[in-house]
């Protein structure tokens, strides 16, 4: 341990993109000391494409309007685009933690390697990492896991061989990777669709393979932001899916009509695709739309209609999987494909372990991140100064309880098992830090 670093009475937060950060500033209003850990040069997390794990390309843009995924207390100058790019992204948040103070809480180029508990709830985490200047130990009250959910490539096995280039999304960086290649692009969420886009207009050819079919929001409605429409009216989940139906009917149309399968779940059990451009593409006939894969030999991939094609380069756009190498599993209380926590951050058991920012929802923006962050930090003040909201939230988390999907039908699948509704996760998560401020 670093020569007069005291620490028991601290917390570690991992991670300085923007949940860490909204941590480290919320965790810094409630008087609750920390150190921060930084694997990269600076700010931002994976909106940092410099970041060693950043998973960035060079055409990513934010897929939800600035002003509905902005810091409430903190907005996007006027000059930014309404779907920042990952560069605006990246100064954003450059400036906020300018603006707080929280570069000053962090160390970065600072891996952290292993977490372990010393005994029981309360008894200190022993935290390890490694920097430039070696490897280093210290014991800390507890600690706060804000690395990220989009880091750790979700890469499946493809039956056969391919004889040709394979890599995953998370590997894409330049559209240059498709000069003079036929490409394949298999997974049509975001990133698959954004991508597809890039090679549509760089390579020989482009293919979208599918497994499902998706829902497509058009990124503007009546020359508006698509997820500004509404406001602030809140619909009861059956009527906002017949409502926002009927809109996508009229400015989508059916994207049977251009060769995508028909979704076999209700809008809004999975996360639809917010792109403009697949569509217009695939009606131009400049994108091919193709079934799931059935096997690869050489440069051919069979498709599983019994069609096949000729490729050069294949890119898995098959997402990413919760990863948190630094600590056991056991530790995270985790269920099925992911831990199982109280509003999706708080352990059932332990008040010296939190996980945050594994929460995700159709339009919860960087605010309800920022209310997850605040409602930790007012809880682990709380429960130092006696707080009696604090104690009434520990013994609620400590029973039983169910993710906040509202009576969501989320898709069984990986990356949705910390989907939760916005509307039902943010009313409880404000909940609580109003009872928390109050008390």
């Amino acid at each position: 341990m670093p020569h007069g670093m005291d620490t028991r009475q601290k917390f570690a937060l991992i991670g300085a993109g923007p949940m860490g950060l909204a941590a480290a500033k919320t965790l810094a209003e409630q008087g609750v000391d920390h150190d921060g850990f930084e694997l990269g040069d600076d700010v931002g997390g994976l909106w940092n494409i410099d970041n060693p794990r950043s998973t960035m390309y060079e055409s990513a843009h934010l897929i939800s309007s600035k002003s509905m995924t902005e810091f409430t207390d903190y907005p996007m100058r006027e000059d930014v685009a309404e779907y920042p790019s990952h560069r605006e992204m990246k100064a954003y948040f450059q400036d906020f933690a300018d603006h707080y103070g929280l570069y000053e809480r962090y160390k970065f180029g600072a891996e952290v390697t292993r977490l372990e508990p010393l005994g029981g709830n309360g008894d200190g985490w022993r935290v390890a990492w490694k920097d430039a200047g070696g490897e280093h130990e210290a014991i800390y009250a507890g600690v706060m896991i804000a690395n990220g959910t989009l880091s750790e490539p979700n890469l499946p096995h493809f039956p056969g061989a391919f004889g040709g280039e394979l890599i995953h999304s998370s590997q894409y960086r330049s559209a240059s990777q498709f000069d003079g290649k036929r490409v394949l692009i298999v997974g049509a969420g975001n990133s698959g669709c954004d991508i597809a886009v890039d090679a549509i207009h760089h390579g020989v050819s482009c293919d979208l393979s599918m497994r499902r079919g998706y829902y497509f929001v058009p990124k503007y409605i009546f020359g508006k932001p698509a997820d500004t429409l509404g406001g602030s009216i809140k619909l009861p989940m059956w009527l906002k899916r017949k409502i926002d139906g009927m809109v996508l009917k009229w400015f989508v149309g059916d994207p049977a009509k251009y060769g995508f399968p028909k979704p076999d779940y209700a809008l809004y059990e999975s996360h639809p695709v917010v792109n403009s451009l697949v569509l217009f593409h695939a009606g131009h006939g400049d994108l091919k739309v193709r079934t799931d894969i059935a096997n690869m030999d050489g440069n051919t991939v069979h498709f599983t209609d019994g069609t096949s094609s000729e490729f050069d380069m294949i890119v898995a756009a098959t997402g990413y999987r919760l990863h948190y190498p630094f600590i056991d599993r056991q530790w995270l209380n985790w269920q099925g494909d992911a831990p199982h926590l109280y509003l999706n951050a708080m352990h059932p058991e332990r008040d010296d372990i939190f996980v945050l920012g594994m929460v995700e929802a159709s339009g919860l923006g960087w605010q309800g991140r920022h209310e997850q962050a605040e409602m930790v930090a007012r809880y682990v003040a709380g429960l130092r100064n006696g707080n009696a909201a604090a104690r009434k939230l520990k013994a609620e988390k400590a029973g039983d309880f169910e993710r906040a999907t509202g009576g969501m039908n989320y898709l069984k699948i990986a990356r949705m098992a910390y989907y939760v509704d916005k509307a039902t996760y943010r009313n409880a998560v404000t909940g609580w830090i109003r009872k928390l401020t109050s008390a």
